[in-house]
């Protein structure tokens, strides 16, 4: 069932089925498509798919092994969460697909998480490796995604409505899956294509994957937000005591982007749903009715191979039997390793979308 909840909240982001609805007209000139987001390269191909008949053109980058096929509109692909010199050429490449435009041309942005890593051109007297010591300070830094945003937006040349800047004097229409916690405009990717009056769709968004999810359970259930953040293990303590306060059937879902300080420890293997999964363990203490999957629905939890995990009654004894000490595991930021010694991983790989990660405790 956990599985199949999670399933379901990815499903309900997927740009072949949400994009369509949010399109505008096409333009009576050139038809420009430019984008970045681990979802940049789906949504692209969903919108040829829509417009089959229409002469589209344009680049958008999306993160390394994210890319899918399309006909008319070109994919690059970079590193995320890190930017590299691929990022920086295909920043270059969408700066230059929309110079020179004029007032009949449309050009319409596929905007989704992850774009701000991925579109990194540097603000003038600044190098990429700036921008890379940047990132990785703030990426173990335990920063909330809306603050290490604003900081990107003020080291880029093309971030926070700059892009959009450069479309003048075309019509522009951002196509955007929201990836942050209350969906705004000018944090989704640090917001390229965002200035006060822009037109700007939500195609997708983490409340509408909490509610597919909530809708393919099937039971009661209580939403308790799609914007939680803090630290991880702290939430997943929080939640225990949550869950262990609730009489089943009961689903708790939930939302958002926690955070991992990591300190001046070398860390080991884990992202933030796995650590949270960890301390909610730890804190429920073999209780018998409960079970809970967190995963991150681009199908990456920080940058593992995982979109999560799950937790049973018995997950902490089950280790106790391989010789791991949870708590251990857990000081160390080393909750993958313990999932994986486990079996107890969410494998999804990359799913194309992302609208940040689905909590489910289900109480039964």
């Amino acid at each position: 069932m956990l599985r199949a909840i999670f399933q379901a909240a990815i499903a309900a982001a997927d740009p072949a089925l949400s994009l369509k609805p949010h399109l505008p007209a096409p333009g009576k000139g050139r038809n420009i498509v430019i984008g970045a987001g681990k979802a940049a390269s789906s949504m692209a191909a969903a919108l040829e798919a829509a417009w089959p008949d229409v002469a589209l053109e344009g680049v958008v980058v999306t993160r390394y092994g994210h890319k899918t096929p399309t006909q008319k509109i070109t994919v690059l692909e970079a590193a995320h969460p890190v930017p590299d010199e691929a990022g920086e050429s295909a920043a270059r490449r969408i700066m230059a697909a929309v110079q020179n435009l004029q007032p009949e041309d449309q050009v319409i942005a596929l905007i989704s998480g992850g774009a701000s890593a991925l579109l990194t051109l540097p603000a003038p007297g600044l190098t990429l490796e700036d921008k890379k010591l940047v990132n990785k300070a703030l990426l173990a830094s335990g920063a909330p995604i809306s603050t290490m945003n604003r900081i990107r937006t003020q080291l880029s040349a093309v971030k926070g409505g700059k892009l959009a800047a450069a479309c003048a004097p075309a019509k522009l229409v951002t196509l955007a899956i929201s990836d942050v916690p209350g969906d705004s405009p000018a944090i989704i990717g640090s917001g390229p294509t965002w200035y006060e009056g822009a037109d700007y769709r939500m195609i997708a968004t983490p409340m509408m994957a909490l509610e597919a999810a909530a809708k393919k359970a099937a039971m009661p259930y209580k939403i308790l937000g799609d914007a939680l953040e803090g630290e991880s293990a702290e939430l997943g303590r929080e939640m225990a005591a949550l869950a262990l306060r609730e009489t089943g059937p009961m689903l708790l879902l939930s939302g958002g982007e926690t955070t991992v300080t990591i300190g001046s420890g070398k860390p080991g293997r884990g992202g933030r749903n796995t650590e949270f999964l960890l301390s909610l363990a730890i804190a429920l203490n073999g209780a018998k009715n409960i079970s809970a999957l967190a995963g991150d629905t681009d199908g990456i939890d920080g940058t593992e191979d995982a979109a999560g995990a799950i937790i049973t009654p018995d997950t902490l004894a089950r280790g106790r039997a391989l010789g791991l000490d949870a708590t251990q595991f857990l000081n160390s930021h080393d909750s993958y390793s313990y999932f994986k010694a486990l079996g107890d991983l969410v494998m999804t790989g990359p799913t194309m979308t992302n609208v940040n990660d689905i909590r489910a405790i289900l109480i039964n």
